[in-house]
């Protein structure tokens, strides 16, 4: 059975045009608004607040990359754990900037997880020459998020954090 989207079956001309508009009709992958790439980046109104940003699901730095430095670091990760590396989303600024970049990480929340890293042989008396521990740390703190957000996922009514 033959595919009715695939690209043969779409007239050129339109698939130019959906090329041309890609950007235009982007969600954020978080909150679900119209994001757009027009300007006002970062500004405090609702159109900087909705302005399209990409973020990598596994950091670029944890890879050696940076935008932000000329050189290259040492890798923490030589190949991804979760198998994605270079793969990122697009996001509206507030949840990309404000939200990602920003988690709230109570004093209670930090010494359960201090515990867990304890518990996992990822802490350190001093700092080692290799970067083993670090990716560990990072690997339970992706679980830790991951369990949070399956924990919550069965939960029935969320609707009490939206005050």
């Amino acid at each position: 059975m033959r595919n009715i989207c695939s690209p043969a079956t779409i007239p050129q001309e339109v698939r130019s045009a959906l090329a041309r508009h890609k950007d235009t009709y982007q969600r954020c992958t978080m909150c679900n608004c119209s994001v757009h790439r027009t300007g006002d980046y970062a500004r405090p109104t609702v159109k900087g607040r909705s302005h399209a940003t990409a973020h990598h699901y596994v950091a670029e730095r944890f890879f050696g990359r940076s935008k932000n430095r000329k050189d290259t670091r040492e890798r923490i990760f030589e190949c991804c754990p979760w198998a994605i590396e270079g793969e990122s989303a697009v996001y509206c600024y507030e949840c990309h900037e404000e939200l990602l970049h920003n988690p709230v990480l109570l004093p209670e929340d930090m010494k359960m997880f201090a515990e867990l890293v304890r518990r996992a042989g990822l802490d350190e008396d001093v700092k080692p020459h290799n970067r083993i521990k670090i990716a560990g740390r990072i690997r339970l703190l992706h679980d830790v998020i991951s369990a949070g957000i399956k924990s919550l996922s069965a939960q029935e009514d969320l609707s009490a954090r939206t005050s």
